[in-house]
């Protein structure tokens, strides 16, 4: 199995793949790429036909999208069980999924993700709203399954959902955006993850620089 990712440092969509195969424990063989280079496209074009990473061959299977690659990975290998057994709980955490794959474009277009960085920025009120929602999100569901108050995953054990948050939870560290005390527990709990720390030292060894992502003014 190979997985083609991007920067560790910037690539917010190789992070969500990347770590779902890190928590499943499967092997893969992993292939990173220069963002926004001729070779980069180039590597690519056999293998996505959207020429984006993270891109997924496993034997004849091509998956691309980050997503699709985590729910092929739970179909595949995990017998579904990176989503909540709960029927109602799955419709929540596929809900959640959904809604950061698709939605909070001002966070992303404002707050690219930069690992080695400690910036300041002027939000726009889409940004404020898009923190709002993920705020409200984190919070709720460490209501509900953290009760240790020591922090916890969204619904208790990881799941697919924590995979596509992963990257805001990064943004978030990096322009020191204000969030309540429960979602800070979920932050601190995924940041400290062994996975999550593993990519994070890969990104902090990066020298690349990919002029589109730095944003804000350094702290």
């Amino acid at each position: 199995m190979e997985l083609y990712i991007g920067n560790k440092n910037y690539s917010s969509w190789s992070l969500r793949a990347w770590l779902m195969l890190e928590k499943s424990g499967i092997e893969f063989n992993e292939i990173k790429l220069k963002l926004f280079t001729d070779s980069f496209y180039q590597q690519l074009k056999e293998i996505s036909p959207n020429l984006k990473v993270p891109a997924l061959i496993d034997n004849d299977i091509k998956v691309w999208d980050s997503l699709a690659i985590c729910e092929y990975i739970n179909d595949a290998y995990m017998s579904g069980s990176a989503w909540p057994e709960n029927l109602s709980q799955k419709a929540k955490a596929r809900s959640f999924a959904c809604e950061m794959h698709s939605g909070f474009n001002a966070l992303r277009n404002e707050l690219p993700m930069n690992i080695r960085a400690t910036r300041c920025i002027q939000l726009s009120e889409a940004a404020k709203k898009d923190i709002q929602r993920i705020d409200t999100i984190w919070s709720q569901q460490m209501d509900e399954f953290d009760t240790g108050k020591t922090g916890s995953w969204l619904f208790g054990t990881w799941s697919i959902t924590d995979m596509m948050f992963a990257p805001v939870v990064m943004r978030f560290h990096t322009y020191g955006v204000a969030v309540s005390d429960s979602s800070r527990r979920y932050m601190k709990h995924l940041t400290q993850s062994p996975e999550m720390q593993k990519w994070i030292a890969a990104a902090l060894e990066e020298t690349e620089i990919v002029n589109e992502d730095e944003a804000g003014v350094e702290l």
